[in-house]
């Protein structure tokens, strides 16, 4: 079963919050919520999130700092800022903190809703499969740059987690080294592209296949590409 999205709601209205809440548990999204900054402060620190709607004007630690604090100590989850105030100034600063989208109160609960799916895109293209998923034997986490399994832990390049999750979220499909380099270098194909895409297979083989001449994750598919078999649930 696939694991839900994740979504902290910082809203300091009760009404708002549950609003919010509902809708997007409406919406198959995993929701938690903080009403004020220091309980944002500890989920955050707790759990690792998809995305986080952040309202600016929040009690004890106000939402900007929030997201300075965040993203200075590595957070990179998603941040879209929620607030009443609209000015063109407010949403530059807001950006310029490091957050992803911003939205001015009111707005529609549909655009909302767009929004998120939009930025969840942006920042993970492959939503099904998430930030957190199985690849094989391995369990890899996106967000910290590992993989685990009963054979130890690894580290894993930010290119190395693209390609398994790419890979992840398309199973039992050959997948062209044109199709990887496009969609994960987001460059045309050209020869160094083919040996590029070739060598980062290669590297990552070494760190999850337990005999790299015999691939039981990524197989190559002469002439076509690369596979990735998942086995049935």
């Amino acid at each position: 079963m696939k694991e839900k999205i994740s979504i902290l709601i910082v809203e300091d209205e009760p009404k708002i919050r549950d609003g919010l809440k509902d809708f997007l548990e409406f919406h198959d999204f995993s929701v938690s919520e903080a009403g004020e900054g220091l309980e944002a402060e500890r989920l955050v620190q707790q759990k690792r999130f998809d995305l986080i709607l952040l309202d600016l004007m929040l009690p004890k630690i106000s939402g900007e700092q929030l997201c300075t604090q965040w993203r200075e100590n590595g957070v990179q989850t998603p941040i879209i800022m929620v607030t009443a105030k609209g000015q063109e100034q407010e949403k530059i600063t807001g950006l310029n903190l490091g957050a992803d989208d911003y939205m001015a109160k009111p707005f529609s609960l549909e655009e909302l809703l767009a929004r998120i799916k939009a930025v969840l895109r942006r920042m993970d293209p492959q939503r099904k499969v998430g930030r957190s998923f199985v690849f094989g034997s391995w369990q890899v986490d996106i967000e910290r740059l590992i993989i685990e399994s009963q054979a130890g832990k690894q580290e894993i390049s930010q290119r190395e987690a693209q390609l398994i999750q790419y890979f992840a979220a398309h199973p039992n499909r050959v997948i062209s080294r044109e199709e990887l380099y496009e969609q994960i270098w987001q460059e045309q194909m050209t020869d160094i592209g083919t040996r590029t895409v070739d060598m980062h297979i290669a590297k990552l083989r070494s760190k999850i296949e337990s005999d790299t001449t015999k691939p039981s994750f990524i197989k190559t598919v002469r002439g076509a590409g690369y596979l990735y078999e998942q086995a049935d649930e």
